[in-house]
C-alpha cells in the first residue's frame, strides 16, 4: 500500500488549474497531503501559478508514488483521462471522482488493484448558521461556509474508506457532516434529487416571478415577496421551525400540485431514467 495513514499521503491532483480544481488546490496547501498538480491547458496552468503559485508537472510524475488520485475534471472528460493513466495508477492507490455520473455510468476502466471513490459536496445549506458575510456569501462551499459531503466506496477494501472521506474533507472543508452512500444513491441525488427535481422547480419559481412582473407587479417586490416566502415555507415544510401552514395555504397546495406536476413525476427516480439522465451528462 502507498502512504496509506502517513501524514504526507501524496496526492495527484488532475485538472488543478481548472474552477473545480483551483478550490480543491487552495484547500490542499496546509493539509496533511503532499499534492502534485497536473493541469494540461496553458489556461489553467497560468492560473494556478498565479492564483496560488504552484507549478504543474508531467502525468507520469504526478502518479509515481501517489496514494491518491483525484479526477477534477468534467464529467465528460471523465471516460478519457482515466483510461489515458490507469496503467500508470500504483497498486493500492484510491482513484477519486467529484461526481456520480461517469462512475455510474461505466466509464472508469477495470483495474481490480486500485480502489474507487466518489466525494461529492452538498453545498452550504439554506439553512445555517453562518455568522459572516464571507460564510454567508458562500454559497458553494469549499471557502468558509460549513457543507456536508457524500462519499461512495465504489470499489476496493473498507479499510480505504477512511482516508477518502479524509481527503473529500479536506477538499470541500469546511464540513459539518460526512455521510456515506452507495453510488446508485449518489445518482439518485444528482442529478435526480438536485437537478432534475430541485433545480427544474426552482427555475419554474424564477419564470413564475418573471410572470407576475410581465403582469404588473414591480420586479423588487415580486423578489422580495417570493425569496421571502421561499423562506418562511421551506423552513415549514423541511421541519427547520415548528410551525404549520394556513387553511389558504394548504388548498393552493391542493390545487397546484397536480396543476403543476404530472401523476407519475417521481418516475424521474427510477433507474432507466437515472440512467439516461446521465448518459445525457457524460
Amino acid at each position: 500500500m502507498i502512504g496509506w495513514g502517513l501524514p504526507m499521503t501524496k496526492i495527484a491532483l488532475f485538472g488543478a488549474g481548472g474552477k473545480m480544481g483551483l478550490r480543491i488546490s487552495k484547500n490542499l496547501q496546509d493539509s496533511d497531503f503532499q499534492t502534485a498538480h497536473v493541469e494540461v491547458s496553458p489556461e489553467g496552468q497560468q492560473r494556478l501559478k498565479a492564483e496560488l503559485a504552484h507549478s504543474c508537472i508531467a502525468p507520469d510524475q504526478a502518479l509515481e508514488g501517489a496514494g491518491v488520485v483525484v479526477l477534477a475534471v468534467p464529467d465528460t472528460a471523465i471516460k478519457a483521462v482515466a483510461a489515458s493513466i490507469i496503467d500508470k495508477v500504483p497498486a493500492g492507490a484510491i482513484v477519486m471522482c467529484l461526481d456520480a455520473a461517469a462512475p455510474f455510468a461505466g466509464h472508469l476502466p477495470e483495474r481490480e488493484d486500485v480502489t474507487y471513490f466518489v466525494s461529492h459536496p452538498c453545498h452550504p445549506p439554506i439553512f445555517n448558521n453562518e455568522n459572516t458575510t464571507e460564510e454567508r456569501k458562500d454559497y458553494f462551499g469549499g471557502i468558509s461556509a460549513t457543507q456536508g459531503i457524500v462519499n461512495a466506496l465504489m470499489q476496493g477494501p473498507d479499510e480505504h474508506y477512511a482516508l477518502g472521506e479524509k481527503v473529500g474533507k479536506t477538499i470541500f472543508a469546511p464540513v459539518a457532516r460526512s455521510h456515506r452512500v452507495t453510488v446508485e444513491q449518489m445518482a439518485l441525488l444528482e442529478p435526480g434529487l438536485s437537478e432534475t427535481v430541485c433545480a427544474s422547480l426552482l427555475d419554474i419559481m424564477r419564470e413564475a416571478m418573471d410572470e407576475v412582473v410581465d403582469r404588473g407587479v414591480p420586479k423588487e417586490a415580486a423578489r422580495d415577496f417570493l425569496l421571502g416566502h421561499m423562506n418562511i415555507l421551506s423552513a415549514v415544510i423541511f421541519k427547520e421551525v415548528d410551525g404549520v401552514f394556513s387553511d389558504a395555504c394548504n388548498k393552493a397546495i391542493e390545487f397546484g400540485k397536480p396543476a403543476l406536476m404530472k401523476d407519475d413525476w417521481k418516475r424521474v427516480f427510477e433507474p432507466d431514467e437515472i440512467a439516461d439522465s446521465i448518459e445525457r451528462i457524460t
